[in-house]
């Protein structure tokens, strides 16, 4: 049988028809085909009562969809409507735009039936493909589903047209062309779903929520295989989870492991400390700082303790250590006791991985939120995982320091790009000192328009697409997706770190696309990061102060086996910086 022909053929209507959550007589999309496959594993290996999945998931199937681009005329639209700069048009189109009528009894009865806040997810008949995931590309909206009926109404009709308006985003867009898929050949469905979670007041979110994957194919260390399985949990929401922010990552087989390094001040730096949630009162998505809510958080978790320190001069301490004494005290989440506090999370999670790999046929990733003071495990999302493939043992030659323009020592895998004529680099010297991180963004994404066909290095501080710019430069995919191999700097004094972990939609994307990726941390042993060869060397302006573009011949080895990379310069001839 071809590759993922098995998930292909399986029907994934019956398990929303049966329980009248269909509307529409549409396609249903990748994300809810998932949803529908995992019951059907659970149900079939006695496994409904250990993991539950949403009480309700109704699907708005794509035939609604068609309906509302014929009863707006956006088919005539969308052909005027190409460029990437025109995102903020559709947005503004779709909002501003008639849900068909078709919609008005169907959505009456799921504001009738569910009273909790609402995930509206996109479900594209492109996404969640054994090939290509399109993680990330579209729309997730949470509605708070709180106040007036009127008002409950209006929050999912907005959340469903913005899905709908992500179908032709930017990042969406360059991901179809990139991968040769035609404009305007794609339909979208909508998941609507409640929030698994609880109500804290005026908040709600999971106590804590993760994203598990069956193959670990970026592996911080030889200890750990590629079967092994790798998990990343944050407290609230899983947004932190797939977005480019800190969240706790867990190597299955060895969950003590901790790739951004064991002592106290590693930890601290790459610990979560912002949570997200859905905020009842001002009926929308929040985000807040630990120490604004520690106390409510220990009062009304009772689990607290298992993911909860105070950190206070390079050492950490239980939570509810009496704090009078302490010079500083910081919460951070750092996940230390979950482990052994919360087996049978971690048990669930490696016994789910393999049963969902072997029935499905291929390598897979989940998304779930947990409660950890009851042990109740809600699956929310079950989809491929697409594959990373693995060239073989690259071999690192001895390249004199001159040459070595960076090199890294972690979170390598095996990978080689040779001959590359371009560099685009974003001075870190420069980068933050206004608050023009959007410009330094827009600016590396001409460049990338630019060498379009070309596979160029990125080089950066930080996480690349971060969504806090403080952490990395905020680019999106379609300003970065011509790209052969990103670097990104560790810059300690700027607080600016590499995201050493597997798992968000950035590192699906590098992996679909075939991205190398080097994290390079300035002054660490083993690592070499040559600001005087930026400094020496010719560049050519951009838009942008803190953007370069150097030109040359340069190669990218990137070795797994001894987790060393290095990027080197086989310029022939010597240039001088303008």
């Amino acid at each position: 049988m071809d590759y993922g022909e098995y998930y292909k053929s399986f029907d994934p209507y019956p398990y929303y028809e049966e329980r009248g959550w269909l509307i529409g007589d549409g396609r249903i999309g990748g994300k809810a085909k998932g949803l529908s496959f995992a019951n059907f594993v659970l149900e079939k290996n006695g496994l409904s009562d250990d993991v539950h999945l949403p009480d309700y998931s109704f699907v708005i199937t794509t035939s609604v969809f068609n309906e509302f681009m014929e009863i707006n005329n956006f088919w005539e639209k969308l052909e005027n409507l190409r460029a990437h700069t025109d995102g903020p048009i559709i947005y503004k189109a779709c909002a501003e735009a008639k849900l068909p009528h078709s919609l008005d009894e169907p959505l009456e009865k799921i504001l009738d039936l569910i009273q909790a806040p609402l995930c509206v997810r996109s479900s594209s008949t492109l996404e969640d493909d054994v090939k290509l995931s399109f993680a990330g590309k579209y729309a997730t909206c949470f509605s708070s589903n709180s106040g007036s009926r009127e008002q409950r109404r209006g929050q999912l009709e907005a959340a469903i047209k913005e899905v709908y308006a992500s179908t032709y985003n930017p990042a969406a867009r360059e991901y179809k062309r990139k991968h040769g898929i035609k404009w305007g050949g794609e339909r979208m469905a909508v998941l609507i779903q409640p929030i698994a979670g609880r109500q804290y007041g005026k908040m709600f979110y999971p106590e804590l929520a993760g994203t598990a994957f069956s193959k670990v194919f970026r592996r911080p260390s030889p200890r750990i295989k590629k079967d092994d399985g790798v998990v990343r949990i944050c407290f609230g929401l899983g947004t932190r989870t797939v977005d480019r922010a800190y969240a706790r990552t867990f190597y299955l087989t060895n969950p003590n492991l901790r790739p951004e390094g064991t002592k106290p001040h590693e930890i601290v730096t790459h610990s979560q400390e912002h949570y997200d949630y859905v905020d009842l009162e001002k009926q929308g998505f929040a985000s807040e700082h630990v120490a604004y809510t520690v106390k409510d958080i220990i009062k009304k978790h009772r689990m607290a303790q298992t993911y909860l320190q105070w950190f206070d001069d390079n050492s950490f301490h239980w939570i509810h250590t009496d704090t009078s004494n302490m010079n500083a005290p910081r919460p951070v989440f750092t996940f230390s006791e979950l482990p052994s506090r919360c087996p049978k999370l971690f048990a669930r999670i490696r016994k789910l991985l393999p049963l969902f790999e072997k029935e499905l046929q291929l390598p897979v990733d989940m998304e779930f939120a947990y409660e950890a003071s009851d042990d109740r495990f809600t699956l929310v999302q079950m989809r491929p995982l697409s594959v990373y493939d693995d060239k073989g043992r690259v071999q690192i030659p001895d390249v004199p320091l001159e040459r070595t323009i960076l090199r890294g020592d972690r979170m390598v895998a095996n990978g080689r790009l040779e001959g590359v004529k371009h560099i685009i680099y974003v001075d870190p010297e420069i980068y933050g000192k206004k608050a023009d991180f959007s410009d330094v963004a827009r600016a590396v994404g001409e460049e990338n328009d630019e060498l379009d066909g070309e596979r160029y290095i990125l080089v950066g501080p930080g996480r690349w697409g971060s969504s806090n710019p403080m952490l990395g430069v905020p680019v999106r995919y379609d300003e970065l997706s011509n790209s052969g191999c990103l670097v990104e700097l560790g810059i300690p004094q700027k607080g600016m770190a590499p995201e050493l972990s597997y798992g968000t939609h950035f590192f699906l994307d590098l992996d679909c696309d075939n991205i190398l990726y080097l994290p390079v941390f300035d002054g660490a042993k083993n690592n070499v990061y040559n600001r005087e060869w930026f400094e020496s060397h010719k560049w050519k302006k951009t838009s942008h102060p803190a953007v370069r573009h150097y030109e040359g011949l340069f190669d990218v080895l990137l070795d797994g086996d001894t987790e060393t990379g290095i990027v080197i310069d086989r310029t022939d001839g010597e240039g001088e910086c303008r």
